[in-house]
């Protein structure tokens, strides 16, 4: 075992660059991530239902939207239901089971934070007359901030690293995100997996979240901190 004798470094990255279509994943892998706001906004109105109301109704809804967290979601359906809707294969249709599949962990993580908040602002600003839309956003979203800010990391790290249900809701190679150009790129190989451009494409699929992960570290580490109270 010793170091390598001819470093590569510089044609490694060039070569996943020019050859491993790193550019078009990482612009489908980014462009993939942005409905996670989406669920993040649907889930916090959700999480406000559920831990402001006494309904047996929302609270079985509440427990069904947890378990998704650790249910995968059912691929046979899933594809049914786009084919019928012509969105299987494409990037709008994957956005949307994204969104959908995605929304029970940020509910799963704002309504206990929810619970413990108090009612007197929300009260306060009812008497104000405000309506429950602008209570929402001006009240209890301010106040959900570190949580969510958390429950979007979470959500952007999951759909930036998968590849089992991209593998099947993508189509064609301009579709493809970073995990699916990294599977091509190494199994396009005719003479054995070059692993120099393996694991350069890996790093080079690692870096923009280390990069947000280290500029972002602060509000990361705070919003469990901040809710490590709920229960």
């Amino acid at each position: 075992m010793s170091w390598p004798k001819h470093w590569s470094a510089g044609a490694n990255y060039h070569t996943v660059i020019d050859q491993g279509s790193y550019l078009t994943g990482l612009r489908n892998s980014a462009l993939l991530a942005v409905p996670t706001i989406l669920a993040v906004l649907l889930g916090s109105m959700a999480a406000w239902a559920y831990a402001r109301s006494d309904s047996r109704t929302l609270r079985f809804a509440y427990y069904t939207s947890a378990l998704s967290t650790v249910l995968p979601p059912a691929i046979i359906p899933t594809i049914y239901v786009l084919t019928q809707l012509g969105l299987n294969g494409s990037r709008l249709g994957y956005m949307l089971v994204i969104a959908g599949t995605r929304l029970g962990v940020v509910i799963f993580l704002a309504t206990g934070f929810v619970r413990t908040l108090p009612h007197d602002f929300e009260e306060a600003a009812q008497l104000d007359g405000a309506n429950k839309w602008q209570i929402h956003w001006r009240i209890v979203l301010p106040v959900l901030t570190p949580v969510l800010f958390t429950g979007a990391v979470m959500l952007i790290i999951s759909v930036w690293n998968d590849f089992y249900f991209a593998l099947f809701r993508l189509r064609g190679s301009q579709a493809a995100t970073l995990p699916l150009t990294l599977y091509s790129f190494a199994s396009s190989a005719t003479h054995g997996v070059s692993w120099n451009l393996v694991f350069a494409h890996v790093v080079l699929t690692s870096l923009p979240l280390v990069l947000v992960h280290l500029a972002l570290q602060r509000r990361v580490l705070a919003g469990p901190t901040e809710g490590g109270v709920t229960g």
